[in-house]
């Protein structure tokens, strides 16, 4: 199970960490990621950590603002968010794989409910 928080709303230029806690499974195996969905279009890959944290893969609309991290004894994975943009707004949600970073939804078995991160212009 997973469970997504940390979202709100945010003036564009301003910060957000989320957050995504695990449970029920052995969280340092699995890489992690985070997607976003905006309304009416497709969910979209954000960033990716490996289970050890040694390799982060990130989309490009948010490379060089947005830093993924994860905490193994926490079982928790991060997501801060800084420079935030409108078009950053979306619901955002972390996903689970047992094995290799990946970037497409279907690669990832476990979701997080979503958390909703609104920027203002």
């Amino acid at each position: 199970q997973l469970q997504a928080s940390g979202g709100g709303l945010v003036q564009a230029g301003g910060s957000l960490r989320l957050s995504c806690a695990a449970s029920g499974l052995t969280f340092s195996n699995y890489a992690m990621a985070w997607f976003r969905q905006a309304p009416g279009k497709e969910r979209e890959f954000v960033a990716v950590i490996s289970w050890s944290g040694g390799r982060t893969y990130y989309a490009d609309s948010v490379k060089g603002r947005f830093t993924i991290s994860r905490d193994n004894a926490k079982n928790t994975v991060y997501l801060q968010m800084n420079s935030l943009k409108p078009e950053d707004t979306a619901i955002y949600y972390c996903g689970a794989r047992d094995g290799h970073v990946a970037v497409t939804t279907t690669a990832y078995v476990y979701w997080g409910q979503g958390t909703l991160v609104t920027v203002s212009s």
